[in-house]
């Protein structure tokens, strides 16, 4: 697929805005609650106005939708067919544990469809990108570029990748279905990049999320051979309703296994 921007523009973006969050992570930083009781830092805002104001000024024609600025009503955001969805800081209570696993996501919605992603792990100094068609690659710190793909056929015992601050009681209903497994615990989107670098053989999200906390990540996961669904099985869209909020959702890459039955 063509894409609106240079890659390396993006992920340069990505790299900057990670740079504005870890000035921040370095101080003795406050924490404010935003109205639905998650936590809000400095580190988020200056991330959002770096990225919204870089991503208006390369491509003015192409609306922007963040976590920070996501006041816009329905009645606007039905007319787009295409626009940016970013997370300039996904995983702030991570953040606030300072353990490193919080990101930065970057994510083109095409016809409700994530068809771009970066997801940039600052702290960890590594990132994922993926692009539609195109496959997806993983990089870390001073090293190039490698492809990435998920794992076609689920190891035993099967892996699991599972929220370090979400975890309850419908992911421990799964698990006792499932039977034997290995869980993995992780913050912020890099949940789904473990799926999607064949670390992890199913992710089941089981709680709420925003459409900015999956569509870089569902980018990279399905650019690498994977799918991010509802528990119906039917692709995760975005942009299809007046709320903002996900459905509950599974991540996986083998697609020969019924995961729907340890629901």
């Amino acid at each position: 697929m063509s894409i609106p921007i240079s890659l390396n523009d993006l992920l340069q973006m990505a790299h900057q805005a990670g740079d504005a969050i870890l000035a921040v992570y370095n101080t003795d930083f406050e924490v404010e609650n935003k109205q639905d009781n998650s936590p809000l830092t400095a580190a988020d805002t200056a991330a959002h106005h770096l990225i919204v104001s870089s991503l208006e000024s390369l491509t003015p024609d192409i609306p922007v939708l963040s976590e920070e600025s996501s006041e816009i009503p329905f009645s606007i955001r039905q007319q787009w067919q295409r626009y940016w969805l970013i997370d300039p800081l996904d995983g702030t209570r991570e953040f606030v544990k300072r353990n490193g696993e919080f990101t930065v996501n970057i994510a083109l919605i095409e016809e409700h469809a994530p068809t771009l992603g970066v997801v940039h792990a600052p702290l960890l100094g590594t990132t994922y990108y993926g692009i539609h068609g195109n496959g997806a690659w993983k990089q870390e710190a001073g090293q190039p570029p490698r492809p990435i793909q998920v794992t076609e056929r689920c190891k035993h015992p099967v892996r699991v990748a599972g929220s370090r601050s979400h975890a309850g009681d419908s992911l421990l209903r799964f698990l006792e279905k499932m039977g034997e497994h290995e869980l993995i615990s992780m913050g912020s989107s890099l949940k789904l990049c473990l799926v999607a670098e064949g670390k992890a053989d199913i992710y089941p999200r089981l709680g709420l999320t925003s459409e900015w906390d999956t569509a870089a990540a569902q980018a990279v996961v399905e650019a690498a051979g994977g799918q991010v669904t509802t528990l119906d099985l039917q692709p995760l869209e975005y942009n299809t309703k007046d709320s903002l909020l996900n459905p509950h959702f599974l991540v996986f890459g083998d697609l020969s296994t019924n995961w729907s039955a340890y629901l």
